[in-house]
């Protein structure tokens, strides 16, 4: 009876004092008492709706939580992650450098991974995309084995042999990534390569929201989010080798082995691109 008059008294408001009233009461009132009244808000309002409609809008608002959870899983951790802990997020890549190996860590982030393995004995190189976050990863993390740099990893053209390229939560932002990991081979020539992508069957809700229209990927800036078909499609594509797979939090963690003679390959290729783009009278290297 309430919910019912005061639903009522709120019609007759304008829409800015609404707000502003609505924000006073959640401030005034204690938390229980307003989850109650949203989850009963929310409850009578898709028995109202088609279940289309009503899966959208919970969709929707599953949406924002999972963004809102997310920042202050960081705030609660003060200013890493608790996916960190719970998931041992790094903790696939650490087990699988060793001392001394040259290890480029391509879209490094805020530099936690590249100094950690730095702190290990392993001589890398971080590079991101962000100017901020790189410039917050020098502040926050020092090594004499650490270089951070500020860079778009499509566009880098400088080369150098390293051990092992790392690329975690990278290759679902690229649009061709089988063309950027060839790239990946011909300028760096790694032993292997360490990958950590999402998967789009890690949770049934998933291709539902996709087929009702609602955004549906862990980050809207995701090009792609994997099938292990589309994954090991795309990997088979790049001439690499799967050499350890494993499935977990949603992920596929991967170590790829580079095929014999692929980087020369990929060497007689660039020197063909090179030429073609000489002019006739070019008689420089």
């Amino acid at each position: 009876m309430l919910k019912t008059l005061l639903g009522r008294f709120l019609r007759w408001i304008p829409s800015g004092y609404r707000m502003r009233l609505m924000r006073a009461m959640g401030r005034t009132l204690d938390l229980e008492r307003i989850e109650k009244i949203t989850l009963s808000l929310i409850g009578d309002r898709i028995t109202l709706l088609p279940p289309d409609e009503a899966l959208r809008f919970l969709f929707r608002l599953d949406g924002v939580l999972y963004g809102h959870q997310g920042r202050l899983a960081i705030r609660y951790d003060k200013g890493t992650h608790t996916k960190y802990r719970h998931t041992r997020y790094n903790g696939f890549f650490l087990e699988r450098i060793t001392p001394g190996q040259k290890v480029m860590d391509i879209g490094c982030g805020h530099g936690l991974l590249a100094w950690e393995l730095a702190n290990r004995g392993a001589i890398v190189v971080g590079i991101d995309i962000s100017e901020e976050k790189i410039l917050a990863a020098r502040e926050r993390y020092r090594h004499p084995n650490l270089t951070l740099r500020h860079g778009d990893a499509l566009l880098e053209s400088r080369e150098g042999r390293f051990d092992v390229v790392i690329l975690s939560n990278v290759l679902e932002h690229l649009p061709e990534r089988v063309d950027f990991l060839k790239r990946i081979v011909r300028r760096h020539h790694p032993e292997k390569i360490l990958i950590r992508v999402p998967v789009f069957e890690r949770d049934w809700r998933v291709p539902l929201k996709k087929e009702l229209g609602v955004e549906w990927r862990l980050d809207r800036t995701h090009e792609t989010e994997y099938t292990h078909e589309s994954f090991t499609e795309e990997i088979e594509a790049a001439g690499l080798v799967v050499r350890h797979l494993e499935a977990r939090w949603g992920e596929l963690w991967v170590s790829l082995g580079v095929e014999p003679g692929m980087a020369l390959e990929g060497l007689a290729e660039d020197d063909g691109a090179a030429n073609e783009k000489k002019s006739p009278g070019h008689t420089g290297p």
